[in-house]
């Protein structure tokens, strides 16, 4: 499992937005995203951290690694594609 905040991840739109980024990259990827707590959780079944990493990048967000989710705690979120600029 690979996970990541994505703090500038703020609406519906955001969500389908890096799902479709990760899909395009591992079109065979599950991806989970939580909203309010801004987490992308991903079972990757051919890509890397890096190279979803970088997919989520070039939809025009900004994700960080994160923590196993037994250990992730509430995030702040900021900026954001519509909802909060």
């Amino acid at each position: 499992m690979i996970a990541f905040e994505v703090n500038d991840m703020t609406c519906g739109h955001c969500v389908s937005a890096i799902t479709q980024a990760v899909k395009r990259a591992d079109p065979a990827a599950k991806v989970s995203v939580d909203l309010a707590t801004r987490r992308v959780e991903i079972d990757a079944s051919a890509a890397d951290g890096a190279a979803l990493q970088a997919a989520i990048q070039g939809a025009g967000y900004s994700p960080r690694s994160a923590p196993p989710a037994s250990r992730a705690g509430p995030q702040r979120a900021s900026g954001g594609c519509c909802c909060s600029r």
